[in-house]
């Protein structure tokens, strides 16, 4: 099992989430169920609050990647933390605004805004827009224009940088679908169009190398190569940026072998390469936002499951059968992610097997994983997948009309629900 403080094991054998035992959980709410330790989700908000206060400019702080994990509740512990709110569409947009979240603190990011989208995010107020090109910023202005008011808005580029992490998540190279590329030269035309724009206020840039990064070093290259853009920016057009977004994309430990990075020391190294190179270039340093979101929730959630059935292929897998699977986390569908897995009620014993864990979806690549350690398995049990705050709800579908799940936190060992289940009539509410 996983070594992470939330995480222990009873006198009774089972496993405790945040010092509750997840079985009299399972049994509460049924299963699937997701489950989220709101202690510790706040703990890593204050983690990164404090660690920019301490080594960046002030006004510099966190900005909740809300596409991680978004629902009210999480909305308003955001806010609570001290944190800003990154959000990438117009249904996040809508939870943050419903949940009380302040508009001026909100960045509303994505690559393909809408009309709607861009409409809904002048008119709600919000502090930023990060644009994603030359064709975006023009629709921006367009909107703004109508709307009465002028912009804030980031240019989204692209560095350039391969942070060596999966291809999925890789998004600092040239030739990919966010924002404008640096090194081509089209990131300082656009630059150039956006300070020309009317109702559009540039207030600096963005850019964000990939996901799952375990130590500072793209980080550092990042800082390296925009310093020099923001400089080479200044000197053509004699424009000096107040605010530089680096972006999120700190990793977390989804399995035994790997080991958590430690996200303040590299918040500090990151900081410290950022005031050695503006020195280099006798630029002012500029306040700085990042977007921490799979780093605040994703170690802090578990997925509960019922075991309905166990089968071994003679010569191939061992199959655990469970009553959840893509629907409730298309991970492992989507790009081969890896989760650890226990069996809840025997969790301190030695995980002796090698199994494929396989969900209730009607295809054949609904899986959870394969070779996943795990003790020996039953029908009955309860199976608890590790690390799923991140991206598990919020790519949840309705795959074969199956209900998405009900969410509960813990805080202090009290539990609620924060999400109910969805009903039958919910999937075919829409139906005409």
């Amino acid at each position: 099992m996983l070594k992470q403080p939330n995480l222990t094991i009873n006198e009774q054998g089972h496993l405790c989430l945040g010092g509750v035992d997840v079985l009299t959980l399972a049994k509460k709410y049924g299963t699937p169920l997701y489950l989220l330790d709101e202690d510790m989700v706040r703990e890593r908000m204050g983690l990164y609050v404090s660690a920019m206060k301490e080594n960046f400019p002030a006004g510099s702080k966190p900005y909740y990647a809300s596409k991680a994990l978004c629902c009210r509740e999480l909305c308003r512990w955001a806010k609570e933390e001290g944190m800003g709110l990154d959000v990438v569409s117009s249904g996040e947009l809508y939870t943050a605004l419903a949940a009380g979240f302040p508009a001026a603190d909100i960045c509303f990011h994505g690559n393909a805004k809408t009309e709607a989208d861009i409409r809904y995010a002048i008119e709600s107020g919000v502090g930023l827009i990060a644009a994603d090109g030359e064709e975006e910023l023009r629709r921006i202005d367009r909107l703004a224009g109508e709307t009465g008011v002028r912009q804030d808005v980031l240019l989204r580029v692209t560095p350039g940088i391969d942070p060596h992490t999966f291809a999925a998540v890789n998004t600092g190279v040239i030739d990919v679908k966010f924002g404008v590329p640096i090194p081509t030269g089209q990131a300082l035309d656009v630059t150039k169009t956006a300070l020309a724009l009317p109702h559009i206020a540039l207030r600096g840039f963005h850019c964000h190398v990939g996901s799952q990064i375990f130590d500072a070093d793209p980080f550092c290259l990042e800082a390296d190569v925009m310093t020099a853009f923001l400089d080479a920016v200044r000197r053509e057009t004699g424009y000096t940026a107040p605010v530089l977004d680096l972006g999120g994309g700190f990793a977390v430990a989804y399995e035994e072998d790997q080991r958590a990075p430690d996200c303040a020391a590299m918040i500090k190294k990151v900081a410290a390469r950022l005031r050695e190179q503006c020195a280099r270039y006798e630029y002012p340093l500029p306040t700085v936002t990042l977007e921490p979101g799979r780093g605040v929730v994703a170690a802090a959630g578990i997925t509960l499951y019922t075991v309905q059935n166990v089968k071994s292929v003679p010569g191939g897998a061992c199959y655990v059968a469970v009553d959840g699977g893509m629907g409730d986390n298309p991970r492992y569908a989507l790009y081969g992610a890896r989760h650890s897995a226990v069996i809840a009620d025997r969790a301190g014993e030695p995980q002796t097997e090698r199994v494929t864990l396989a969900g209730r979806c009607c295809e054949s690549g609904d899986l959870l994983g394969e070779d996943v350690p795990l003790q020996e398995a039953k029908a009955g049990d309860t199976l608890a997948v590790l690390v799923t705050g991140a991206y598990n709800y919020s790519m949840a579908s309705h795959y074969n009309r199956v209900p998405r799940p009900p969410m509960a936190a813990l805080r202090g060992g009290v539990d609620r629900l924060i999400v109910r289940g969805e009903t039958l009539a919910d999937v075919a509410a829409y139906d005409l």
